[in-house]
């Protein structure tokens, strides 16, 4: 059965950070302990209720799309043992399929999204100028529509209970460089369509996508943190996909309609959810981490 975790408890290992989601340890100068937990944010806002299971279904999608796009792009993952990174004592079923042991690499300051349809703060902004992120955008789409070709749409990295906010590209090339910028924007682009060609094939849709970048000593580029996840994705059914609506997902879009329906201002504390979101959006997560890595939730 999965475990539930709302916060990571590890005494004797640094915690150095406590994220919406995952809760990251330094084991040295060098590598740092990931933890995904079970908490969910929606809005930027971290919701009172843990989703069980959900820090082990994130974990191991991550986990599955870095090794498919090795090839593509390096990734932070050493390969250790999670088991042996632990202090003495503490439940190693309980980390097992939530953590990670990685590289410690200098975040990138900025979210790399690739958008391949008009969707969610996408199609406001569209809305609203007929251009998103800067890039002008033919005139007449539609909600949802497919894009003539995927984009690169940044976004600032806001501080937890803030809101992100579209970007140009030139505000990443005055942000970290036009080198660093381009390399970023280009494996952005280049993981997101060959991740999109082969959900496709297993009948999903990968509407669009966060990824995090980082840097070594060296300079040299690593994609980090989460990976092609339903927290970080919009995954649509190809079955059940329609232009001019928003389409039924796979991902914490479930939850995000609840929360539409409701009289919040969208800003901290969030409200609590009931029994059935709660269910309905484990129940989402399971099924995107089988249709595509073909694991299957106890």
């Amino acid at each position: 059965m999965p475990t539930t975790l709302l916060q990571a408890d590890l005494p004797g290992l640094d915690l150095i950070h406590r994220g919406k989601v995952r809760d990251v340890y330094a084991l040295s100068a060098q590598e740092l302990l990931i933890v995904a937990t079970d908490r969910l944010s929606a809005f930027d806002v971290v919701l009172p209720d843990p989703i069980p299971g959900k820090g082990e279904m994130l974990c191991q999608i991550s986990n599955f799309w870095f090794g498919q796009t090795a090839h593509l792009m390096p990734n932070h993952l050493t390969g250790k043992n999670v088991a042996d990174a632990l202090p003495a004592g503490t439940d190693a079923a309980l980390y097992a399929k939530r953590s990670i042991v990685t590289k410690r690499l200098k975040p990138v300051p900025v979210e790399a999204i690739a958008r391949g349809y008009l969707i969610g703060s996408g199609w406001k902004d569209y809305q609203a100028s007929g251009s998103l992120c800067g890039i002008k955008l033919p005139a007449g789409l539609r909600q949802a529509e497919k894009l003539p070709t995927p984009i690169f749409t940044p976004s600032t990295k806001a501080p937890k209970g803030t809101h992100d906010e579209n970007v140009s590209f030139d505000a990443v090339v005055q942000a970290v460089g036009a080198d660093l910028a381009e390399q970023v924007r280009d494996a952005t682009l280049k993981i997101y369509m060959f991740a999109a060609e082969y959900a496709a094939q297993r009948g999903i849709l990968i509407a669009d996508t966060k990824f995090e970048f980082g840097t070594d000593e060296s300079g040299r580029l690593f994609v980090m943190d989460e990976m092609l996840t339903p927290d970080s994705s919009r995954f649509w059914p190809a079955d059940e996909y329609r232009v001019g609506i928003s389409p039924p997902s796979y991902d914490k879009q479930f939850v995000r309609d609840y929360l539409e329906t409701l009289d919040w201002n969208k800003t901290a504390p969030g409200p609590k959810l009931p029994a059935s979101v709660i269910q309905g959006t484990s129940a989402k997560y399971a099924q995107a981490l089988q249709k595509l890595a073909g694991i299957v939730v106890d």
